[in-house]
């Protein structure tokens, strides 16, 4: 009998392909289901990307490989966001990679810095990915808590010595996936402190720096003086530029983590198609207006859906960054109850916390990033059902 590698067998399905099994039978029984579950921008980049990819597309030469280290274009391109965005200056060179989406990244970075036994510090509740990819390194996963109490922000002093002696690196995502929360520069100078004097490798997520609403401006760890020391900061044009499928990401940061990953991507891929990181490049470079009207879009919907929640009596607030509505579960039902009851009465998907961790439990995430007469529709469905 044939059998796969013992950390294979070891990993959980991920959680959101089982949820989207569940609701590909529900479609195929003739449900029409609205999902809330997972942010997936639903708006298209402005047209002067999408003309980029198919300009670059047409020219004879763009349909090789596109490069291991990435195509100078798009690594200057990268180099040019950050000095733009957050006054950061990166080396294009040393400082920073082209990633096939920055799930990718960070999966592989688990293999370039990771031995069997090492620890990697993950948030609870965080991104799926953070929880699951060591693993796939033979590492040993402790969590952190981050709990409303202290805005799902770390306590630093909580985390045990035992545990930051054998840890090699440490995840943090600012604006936060699930709950929202954001991050001020004194937190990320203890949090670089923190892991300059244990020598961990700070991993921040960043994500959704550019999806910001009522006048908020996210920050990167990298704008605090001597970052690179220990900071290696992961981002993406999925959510950013409503890119998602197209997989564009970036790592930046520390070179020596670069350099790491770097090293592991040229074992495995060989980088993405160069039309479309011509299209990247010309994404990060071009006029920047237009995220202004897209967040608005999502601002409008977010505050709908907050209005909509508040009356059916849940304790919801709205955030300042994120696709994301975070609040706690009615009295009388889990967080796993709630969904599958709001699943099966109204066919609206929301995300269950504890999907992100047993600090998730009895919360929910609802996602902002479904097309507006979605969303009108899944809350006035949501309206229908008597908890």
């Amino acid at each position: 009998m044939l059998n796969p590698a013992n950390r294979v067998s070891n990993i959980p399905p991920y959680a959101f392909a089982t949820l989207a099994k569940t609701i590909a039978k529900l479609k195929a029984d003739g449900a029409d289901v609205i999902r809330l579950d997972i942010g997936n921008p639903d708006m298209p980049p402005a047209d002067f990307i999408i003309d980029a990819l198919t300009e670059s597309s047409r020219q004879p030469n763009t349909h090789g490989y596109g490069g291991y280290a990435g195509i100078p274009e798009f690594r200057e391109a990268i180099a040019a966001y950050y000095q733009n965005r957050f006054d950061v200056s990166l080396d294009a060179q040393t400082e920073l990679v082209p990633l096939i989406g920055s799930k990718e990244g960070l999966a592989n970075l688990h293999l370039a810095w990771l031995d069997p036994g090492d620890i990697a510090l993950v948030p609870d509740p965080g991104y799926i990915v953070y929880g699951m990819a060591p693993r796939l390194a033979n590492a040993v996963i402790q969590t952190f808590p981050l709990k409303a109490e202290n805005s799902w922000l770390p306590d630093f002093s909580a985390i045990p010595a035992a545990l930051t002696q054998k840890a090699r690196l440490m995840w943090l995502n600012y604006p936060n996936n699930p709950t929202g929360a954001l991050a001020t520069p004194e937190f990320f100078e203890e949090a670089i402190a923190f892991c300059r004097q244990r020598e961990i490798l700070l991993c921040h997520d960043n994500p959704y720096s550019d999806i910001t609403f009522d006048g908020y401006r996210a920050i990167s760890p990298l704008q605090i003086q001597g970052a690179k020391d220990v900071v290696i900061e992961f981002n993406s044009l999925s959510k950013a530029y409503n890119l998602a499928g197209w997989r564009l990401g970036m790592a930046v940061g520390n070179p020596t983590a670069i350099k790491a990953l770097a090293t592991v991507k040229t074992q495995i891929d060989t980088g993405s198609a160069i039309p479309v990181q011509k299209m990247a490049a010309t994404a990060l470079t071009g006029d920047q207006s237009w995220l202004q009207d897209r967040n608005l879009v999502y601002q409008q919907r977010r505050d709908m859906a907050v209005a909509a929640l508040k009356e059916l009596g849940l304790n919801v607030t709205a955030p300042k960054a994120t696709l994301y509505l975070w609040f706690p579960v009615p009295s009388g039902y889990s967080d796993v109850e709630f969904h599958q009851k709001l699943l099966s009465e109204a066919h609206v998907s929301i995300a269950p916390g504890s999907m992100y961790g047993q600090n998730g439990v009895n919360w929910m995430r609802l996602a902002i990033s479904a097309p507006t007469e979605r969303l009108q529709e899944a809350l006035a469905r949501l309206k229908k059902v008597s908890w």
